[in-house]
């Protein structure tokens, strides 16, 4: 940040919280993020010919010992497998080439993603990557006269279902494919969940938290980056 400790004290907790605040009243987080995937565009690291979407579960304190004695309103309850959560959703869209993210939306938890699926597209991809709670997104109104080819997972009932037929071994085949390519999304989750330590909400309110994601997705772009860039050059070493 540009700060000599040996010659000036580091900010305070308020002033962190007064440039906060005036990074979400100016919506300054989602400029960060654009201009951070400008920048790496003109490098040429977005192909934008696919994207993958997909979504996580980031929770929220359920305790309602608050001041105001109640738990976040704009956050809700949703089941996930046997368990449930209490929370919001974060949704993004990411590169199917680079696994760069290109777009993040802020959700109440039970917020179905198959209604967020459209939204997540910039527009300039041919194919979409989904696993198979994206079932029948093409078929949904927003998504008619989009053209773009949805690959989505198959349901693993279904796919048991087919599993005696002579071509299941190609059906099994083509669905490995596609969860390969849909895996992209996880690096950016895996980054912000893990090595950023961003498990539950911060702050009260879905504008407050979203304005958070786009600040850590934009620093997770620039891990992910670093990592292709190393990985570009070890290959061209090892090729020379």
């Amino acid at each position: 940040m540009g700060i000599d400790l040996g010659r000036e004290s580091a900010p305070d907790a308020t002033t962190l919280l007064k440039f906060r605040r005036l990074l979400e009243d100016k919506q300054l987080t989602d400029t960060i993020f654009t201009t951070i995937n400008a920048h790496l565009a003109a490098k040429g690291l977005f192909l934008r010919r696919g994207t993958v979407v997909d979504a996580t579960i980031i929770e929220a304190p359920p305790s309602t010992k608050n001041e105001k004695g109640e738990r976040d309103p704009e956050m809700h309850q949703t089941k996930k497998g046997n368990a449930w959560h209490f929370g919001m959703k974060a949704h993004i869209g990411v590169d199917a080439e680079s696994g760069l993210v290109h777009t993040v939306i802020g959700t109440a938890a039970n917020v179905a993603d198959v209604t967020q699926a459209q939204d997540l597209l910039h527009g300039d991809e041919t194919d979409v990557f989904a696993d198979a709670g994206y079932q029948g997104t093409a078929k949904r109104e927003e998504s008619l006269g989009t053209p773009v080819n949805w690959h989505v997972a198959m349901r693993p009932g279904k796919r048991r279902e087919l599993a005696g037929h002579g071509w299941a071994q190609k059906l099994e085949w083509v669905e490995q494919i596609k969860a390969s390519i849909r895996a992209k999304v996880e690096h950016p989750f895996h980054v912000v969940k893990n090595l950023f330590r961003h498990r539950k909400t911060r702050y009260r309110g879905l504008a407050k938290n979203t304005a958070q994601l786009h600040t850590l997705f934009a620093m997770a772009n620039l891990m992910l980056a670093r990592r292709l860039v190393l990985n570009m050059h070890a290959r061209g070493a090892s090729a020379v």
